[in-house]
C-alpha cells in the first residue's frame, strides 16, 4: 500500500507547476522537497499514519486540480486593489521583493547609524542632547 501512496505523491509532484519567479519560496518546489523527505526509502517507506497521509494527498490534489476555483467561481477576476493576476505575479516575484529589501535596507542603515552610536556613553549623550533640545 505504501508503494501506491508513493506513486500517487510522485504523480502529484510531476503535475504541480514550479514558479521560477519565486525562487526559494515556491510551493511546488517545497512539496517536492517534503515528499522526498517523507518517502526517503521510496516505495519501501513505512508510513506511520496512513490515514493522515491519504488526507494530505487528497487536500493537495484538490489544490492542484483547482477544485475550489471551480466549485466557487468568481464573477470577475479582480481584487480590491484592481491589479491583474500578472501584476500580482510581478510584485510577488523574488526579484521584485529583493529590490524592495534593498530600497528599505538603505533607509534602515541610515536610521541605525543616526540613532545607534557605538558605546553606551555616546548613546547616553545622544539621548540627553535629543531630550534637551527646545521644542517649538
Amino acid at each position: 500500500m505504501a508503494a501506491s501512496r508513493y506513486r500517487r505523491f510522485l504523480k502529484l509532484c510531476e503535475e504541480w507547476p514550479v514558479d521560477e519567479s519565486k525562487r526559494g519560496r515556491d510551493l511546488g518546489a517545497y512539496l517536492r522537497q517534503r515528499v522526498a523527505q517523507a518517502f526517503r526509502e521510496g516505495e519501501n517507506t513505512q508510513i506511520a499514519e496512513p490515514e493522515a497521509c491519504d488526507q494530505m494527498y487528497e487536500s493537495l490534489a484538490r489544490l492542484q486540480s483547482n477544485y475550489y476555483k471551480h466549485k466557487y467561481p468568481r464573477p470577475r477576476d479582480t481584487s480590491f486593489s484592481g491589479l491583474s493576476l500578472e501584476e500580482y505575479k510581478l510584485i510577488l516575484s523574488t526579484d521584485t521583493l529583493d529590490e524592495f529589501k534593498e530600497m528599505n535596507k538603505g533607509m534602515w542603515k541610515k536610521l541605525q547609524e543616526k540613532f545607534a552610536p557605538g558605546n553606551p556613553e555616546e548613546k547616553h549623550k545622544a539621548w540627553a542632547r535629543a531630550l534637551s533640545r527646545p521644542r517649538t
